[in-house]
């Protein structure tokens, strides 16, 4: 038996994947190996690394400052979030990121980002945090409209939530097969066509693999959702997901509304510490 951590983007969502895996830590609850999306795999490196409270704590400081997130980035770099702010200097210096934990540590660390050229999510075992894993884990939560394409190992790599929002099928064929997975949409939620589509068109037409990705993107996840709710019932995995929309931003600027949503968290997280126990013991 492997057991696996599974955890959906989101942005801003993310705070809630924050609070669970807080708690997780907290109780010493341990995987094999994790998986994450966008603000999945961004969030989440820090339950490798071991650092209770990091995620929140420097989003709640930082989530005002201009070179965190904001149009003037966007101007300026190309990027809504701030390549050099988030990927450098906040973990290199401002709220340092623990390589040697995160190296050091045997969970094995996966992210998923979307290879533009075919439409294809690719993944990319993360060992030391360092250049290349940092790229991926960019690349992974570039979203398309207000991110330019990141450039690694090969692939031109943005959002990998567009192809695969979750990335279950993906930790059940390396073999993980006690999974639990988080979400940071409630039960029941269906996602919508893509309004932003015709901008995408505008933006990516060299890319048609994008433009068809973003097309069936509300399908896909849909079709995700109902195959996990199967999965929940079967006991093949165990989902935590918030209680209702967390109607959060998914650029919020208000550490309180962070913080709120950090909390629900927790909360769910606390709720079923011995569920997720007992499940992850199980022959």
């Amino acid at each position: 038996m492997k057991t696996g951590l599974i955890m959906e983007g989101g942005a801003m969502r993310g705070m809630f994947t924050c609070g669970v895996l807080d708690v997780l830590m907290e109780n010493g609850v341990r995987f094999d190996g994790a998986a994450g999306i966008s603000a999945g795999a961004v969030f989440g490196c820090n339950f490798k690394s071991g650092q209770i409270g990091r995620a929140v704590r420097y989003n709640k400081k930082y989530c005002r400052d201009p070179r965190y997130c904001s149009f003037r980035s966007l101007i300026k770099t190309g990027a809504l979030y701030g390549v050099d702010f988030c990927y450098h200097e906040i973990p290199e210096k401002l709220d340092p990121f623990d390589y040697k934990t995160f190296s050091e540590d045997p969970t094995e660390f996966y992210v998923g980002a979307m290879d533009i050229e075919t439409g294809r999510c690719v993944y990319h075992k993360c060992t030391d945090c360092g250049e290349t894993d940092m790229e991926w884990m960019r690349g992974s939560a570039s979203l398309p409209l207000v991110s330019r394409p990141v450039e690694v190992s090969g692939y031109k790599l943005l959002d990998g939530g567009i192809v695969d929002p979750v990335p279950y099928r993906f930790m059940e064929y390396k073999g993980y097969d006690r999974n639990v997975i988080i979400l940071t949409q409630p039960k029941g939620y269906k996602k919508q066509p893509d309004r932003t589509l015709p901008l995408v068109r505008a933006k990516l037409r060299r890319y048609p693999e994008v433009i068809k990705a973003m097309r069936i993107r509300h399908i896909r996840y849909n079709r995700q959702m109902k195959a996990i709710d199967q999965r929940e019932e079967d006991g093949a995995a165990l989902v935590i997901r918030p209680p209702e929309p967390l109607a959060v931003s998914r650029t919020e600027k208000d550490p309180e509304e962070l913080e709120r949503v950090y909390q629900i968290g927790r909360a769910e997280a606390e709720k079923r510490l011995d569920e997720i126990k007992k499940f992850l013991c199980a022959e």
